[in-house]
């Protein structure tokens, strides 16, 4: 069949699952936009498109594919850049999509060529795989092997481009390939390994399930939660696999934010991690709280990536391929013979109920404006029960690892890049994936929120039902903290306030949004059920205190732990 060459990358995308394209259309693009809308696709064009690779990688996260979002040339690429940086360094494969001029401008040996430069060597460093489709018949070969990149060990963005001339050219091309005929899929562990693997797991009397990320991007809850069952034994969260999986919630423990979490950790003789590089904030897996019983654990490791086993710490059983593969492996491998419940596993479930309740109980009330830690358990407390929680900002988000008392099944923050402003596009990609069925809540700081707050439009524009609740110290309250802490109180405090005459829920009415100003505690949830009822994304402007905000956050010491420097 004859066919342009943007509609061919179509129909190869379409071959991966792949129907959703974020990004501002410009004349390289806007053939494929318009015939991808004809083709049954969700096109969305925000207001940044470093909001639209967010929204990409929102995308990604919530459907387990890849994601796409493109760039104009020049300009809207580089508006990409700092996107594609996140999706490296938060192992999400986002295919970015870029337009260039036509060759011939490109060679010429001139000065002041409008809207170009040379973009691909700009954004190798930060992407799997870069290249350009230089000739039409060169389209599938280009587009696979992204595809092939970006999925394959350990997943990450790759950057693709086309000069302008090359879009509009004729292929002959049959049917676009099923993903398994020229990529690796499902791929399992070996039979040897999985019986070691099993053993060990029957051997151990305290292990723990460690899970990651990786588990919830790849929407493995299924399968995870039927291995924690045949093992009976905690699920300890890392900071980055913070989406309580259905049927565990009350098993379910963070990594250092959590009694039970710490006790259950320290005394476990084997860890079985799944969808996590063991990175620094869980210590790489030997540092804090493994200490104590490092000489009698064993350790089982997950990992698509074979480059990635013993790195950050060595490892007795490696299980190299697909979790989405491993895991039901070792559920049949264990259906037989389940282990007995871990003795103390009801006990940390009582303790870790018992500390979230006493949080509730204990954060601070009766505060005008409001204390941060009362601003999360109001909020958490109001989450819908199906609703996806995304997260941004730095002291609220801190405030909200230990008193957020919602246990959401989708969880969307930038945990290992701490890019702030993700927040926004995130719940528009993670809406768009869902189909705004789902209710969604965004908890994050002012300063966050104002990154990408234009896409407020296209929330409104989209009809998601968001809910936004924006703790507002008018400050970077991190960063003010951070002074306190290096130079004493009442000193300097350079960049980091900002107006008090900003009205958030008046810019959200602005946008077409529902918007509520709160300074007291008993109004959060109030002022959240409304936003809900109103039909319209919402906006909760919450004044918060900003001596708490910037002094009392939670669990500090343990946070910054994850930043020593070369002790790890």
């Amino acid at each position: 069949m004859s066919v342009k060459v943007y509609e061919r990358i179509l129909q190869l995308f379409e071959a991966e699952g792949i129907n959703t394209l974020f990004g501002i259309p410009d004349p390289n693009f806007v053939h494929m936009f318009h015939l991808a809308e004809e083709r049954g696709w969700t096109v969305v064009a925000p207001h940044h498109e470093e909001s639209a690779g967010f929204m990409a990688e929102a995308v990604s996260r919530m459907t387990g594919k890849a994601a796409v979002c493109i760039g104009t040339l020049g300009p809207g690429v580089a508006n990409l850049a700092g996107a594609m940086m996140c999706a490296k360094v938060e192992n999400s494969p986002v295919i970015f999509l870029g337009g260039q001029r036509a060759r011939i401008t490109e060679q010429r040996v001139r000065r002041g060529r409008i809207q170009f430069v040379k973009q691909a060597e700009l954004f190798e460093p930060s992407v799997k795989y870069c290249a350009s489709i230089e000739y039409a018949d060169q389209t599938d070969e280009v587009i696979r092997q992204g595809l092939r990149k970006a999925l394959s060990g350990t997943p990450g963005p790759v950057y693709i481009e086309y000069p302008s001339h090359v879009i509009q050219e004729e292929l002959e091309v049959g049917p676009a390939l099923a993903p398994s005929a020229y990529r690796l899929v499902g791929q399992t562990a070996g039979a040897d390994r999985i019986a070691e693997a099993v053993d060990y797991i029957r051997a151990a009397s305290q292990p723990v399930l460690l899970v990651g990320h990786g588990v919830h991007t790849t929407r493995a809850g299924k399968s995870v939660r039927a291995l924690a069952e045949a093992m009976a034994c905690p699920v300890i969260q890392t900071s980055g696999g913070t989406s309580f999986i259905p049927g565990l919630e009350d098993r379910t423990f963070p990594y250092g934010f959590s009694a039970a979490a710490i006790d259950a950790v320290v005394k476990s003789d084997l860890c079985l991690a799944i969808g996590t590089e063991l990175g620094e904030p869980v210590h790489y897996g030997r540092g804090r709280h493994w200490v104590a019983n490092e000489a009698n654990r064993k350790w089982i490791l997950v990992e698509q990536d074979p480059e990635a086993i013993g790195v950050n710490r060595s490892v007795d059983v490696p299980l190299v391929g697909d979790l989405r593969a491993i895991v039901p492996q070792l559920v049949e491998a264990l259906r037989e013979t389940p282990r007995t419940a871990t003795p103390e596993l009801a006990g940390w479930i009582e303790q870790d109920a018992a500390q979230l309740a006493e949080l509730a109980e204990t954060a601070p009330s009766g505060m005008s404006p409001v204390h941060p830690a009362r601003l999360i358990v109001e909020a958490t407390q109001a989450f819908p029960a199906d609703g996806i929680m995304v997260r941004d900002g730095g002291a609220t988000t801190i405030f909200g690892w230990t008193y957020s008392q919602a246990k959401p099944h989708d969880v969307m923050w930038n945990q290992n890049f701490g890019h702030l402003g993700t927040g926004l596009p995130y719940a528009v990609g993670a809406g768009v994936a869902d189909g705004g069925k789902r209710p969604m809540m965004l908890i994050t700081g002012d300063s966050s929120f104002q990154f990408h707050i234009a896409e407020l439009e296209t929330a409104a524009r989209l009809n998601l039902p968001l809910v936004c609740v924006v703790a507002v110290d008018y400050a970077w309250g991190l960063e003010v903290g951070v002074y306190k802490r290096t130079y004493g109180q009442g000193s300097l405090e350079t960049g980091v306030h900002w107006s008090k005459n900003t009205r958030l829920d008046k810019v959200a009415e602005g946008f077409g949004c529902y918007g509520e100003y709160v300074e007291r505690d008993e109004d959060i949830a109030p002022a959240i059920k409304r936003a809900y009822a109103s039909g319209r994304p919402g906006v909760i402007h919450v004044a918060v205190d900003p001596k708490a905000n910037s002094e009392e956050m939670p669990s500090y010491d343990e946070f910054r732990t994850w930043y020593a420097e070369g002790t790890q």
